[in-house]
């Protein structure tokens, strides 16, 4: 008996040590500010091109404004009720270049080149462009909204 019991504790011995403590394995490290923003952005832009309405409601805050590099505004409204009724149905919606910058713990500004390319849901026609965009993202209550956009004119078309 005293044999059996000495080879248990010699197993449980050998693993015990095999195998660090729960509390000598460190957490895995928390991402910075600056990956969760550009991560959000990135699915925002990729609710975006699904048209998933309610994915982008959750990222966008409720007082969310669009200018675009032609003057016109669109509200949250107006972003939810085209990705519902998908007024564009897009191929691509290929973010490059992306930079995250950080003002103070609260404030976001992304800012990207955009390339855009699908259909018009109206009229058919084609659509197929790159622009820069900035978007802003600001903490509140724990969380960070997508409060702000201003996007480009249109890119001249790429010499090929």
């Amino acid at each position: 008996m005293r044999l059996l019991s000495a080879a248990v504790a010699a197993i449980f011995a050998l693993f015990s040590a095999a195998a660090p403590a729960r509390a000598d394995v460190p957490p895995p490290p928390k991402p910075s500010v600056q990956e969760v923003v550009y991560d959000l952005d990135t699915d925002y832009q990729a609710a975006v091109k699904s048209n998933d309405a309610e994915a982008m409601a959750k990222i966008l805050a409720d007082d969310f404004v669009l200018v675009t590099g032609r003057g016109a505004t669109f509200n949250k409204s107006d972003l939810l009720k085209s990705a519902h009724d998908k007024d564009r149905i897009y191929e691509h919606q290929d973010e490059s270049q992306k930079t995250v910058r950080l003002f103070g713990d609260r404030t976001a500004v992304v800012t990207a080149l955009l390339w855009l390319k699908g259909t018009n849901a109206a009229d058919k026609a084609p659509f197929d462009y790159k622009l820069w965009y900035s978007d802003v993202y600001v903490k509140r209550a724990g969380k960070w909204k997508y409060v702000f956009g201003q996007a480009s004119l249109r890119l001249p078309d790429e010499k090929k």
